[in-house]
Formats: C-alpha cells, structure tokens, sequence
C-alpha cells in the first residue's frame, strides 16, 4: 500500500504521546501503565483509518484499546477521528485508545503473554495468491502467535468481504482445532447490526450490497468454559 500524505506526518503523530505510541517495546507487558488502569485490553491489527477503534472507545471506555498499522498517514487519520470521535463527549484525549505504528510481523515485541483480551482482524489484506499465504493474518503462524497474547477470556474476531480469505481462515481455525462461535455468511443480511461498529470497508461494501463474513474465535480457557456451558444450557431446553 503507497499512501499519499500532507507534509509533516512524523512530527504530527510524534508530538501526540497521549494517544500515539511509536516504540511499542517500551509497553510490552506494560499496556496498562500507558492507560493507567487494569482494564480489559482488545486490539484492533490493520485499524485502517480508525474509525472501528475509534468508536468502540466511545462506546465502551471500561475497555482499553490499541490500534495497530504500520503507515504514518493512516495513525494520523486514525488520530483525528478518534479525537473527533471523542469532542462530541467534549474530551480532548482519548482515555482509553493507544494507536501503534507497527509491523504486525513483530507482535512478539509488542505484547507479552496473556496480557491481551480480544484481538480484532477487521478486511484484513487477503493475498489471493496462493504463494502469499503466509501472509494472511488467519495463517496458523500468525494465529499460533495471538493465542500466546491472549489470556483466559481471549477471543478473536474476524470480519471480513473475501469469501476465500474467509474460507481460508475457517479452515486454518478448524486445523487448529480451535472452536468457532457465531459464524454469520451474510453479517447484515436482514438490516445493519446495530450492536456491531462498522469499518470504513464495511460501510462501503454494505452499501454495494456485498456479503460480510464474520466469525468468533474462542481462546482462552475461561472463555471456552463458558462456551460450553451456554451450549449444554441451550441443548437443554
């Protein structure tokens, strides 16, 4: 992806240190020092221009949120929508939003184990090309490594347009022997969600009347239990 930008994005995104982070070593295992609290951390990988991560801030400020891309125009773009997101309830700085400049090829130095809740793959990049396979964020190489940072109530959640890349993933979390939740062909099929916040790619692609996919990937132990309990109960009845 080459994107064009206004001159001086570095220094924008650097002199914002209450919401960007550029050096996620420095937080590694240490997320809830940037946010001064110890609540729940769900991350956003490949946030785009921010406006799910955003939102979902506003929404839920119990929760803290981390946005992950890799470009300097797109943190600046997420910058001011969250700021914008958050004047309407008329505060300046975010709370409870990190946005991250990183390689999602380098989580291992961005998140300790255990210490994430939720990890969100929102129109993730598909590489249709077989031979680019590896690339894909729902390889089990890269799923391998997100069960790693999550802790006991650990889950992912995966929407995306591609039905091969959602195909693809089904079978990689089924390889993995991992259990599937909520698993949707066609997310807004009967109207919107209202209860789900739209991507900028959602909100397109809903408007061009194209399927979303999604599915919920349970992971941590707590989590599972849980799982299966409502299922026993709902079997019961």
């Amino acid at each position: 992806m080459r994107l064009r930008g206004r001159k001086g994005i570095l220094e924008s995104i650097e002199a914002q240190k209450d919401l960007v982070v550029l050096d996620a070593s420095q937080y590694k295992g240490k997320w809830h020092e940037f946010f001064g609290n110890d609540h729940p951390i769900y991350v956003e990988l490949g946030m785009g221009k921010g406006q799910f991560i955003s939102q979902m801030s506003v929404r839920n400020p119990e929760i803290n949120y981390i946005g992950v891309d890799m470009y300097d125009e797109l943190i600046r773009r997420a910058s001011e929508k969250a700021r914008a997101a958050w004047s309407e309830h008329e505060v300046d700085s975010p709370p409870n939003l990190a946005l991250l400049r990183a390689n999602i090829e380098n989580i291992d130095e961005m998140f300790d184990e255990g210490e994430l809740q939720r990890i969100y793959l929102n129109f993730s990049d598909p590489w249709p090309k077989s031979k680019h396979a590896r690339r894909r964020l729902t390889h089990p190489r890269f799923v391998e490594r997100y069960i790693h940072k999550l802790n006991e109530q650990g889950e992912i959640h995966f929407k995306t347009d591609s039905q091969s890349l959602f195909d693809f993933s089904l079978n990689s979390f089924a390889d993995m022997e991992l259990v599937m939740r909520n698993i949707s062909l066609n997310l807004h099929k009967d109207g919107p969600r209202e209860d789900l916040v739209f991507t900028e790619y959602e909100t397109k692609f809903h408007q061009m009347g194209q399927p979303i996919y999604r599915v919920e990937v349970v992971i941590g132990k707590q989590v599972l239990q849980e799982h299966r309990e409502q299922k026993k109960t709902k079997y019961r009845m």
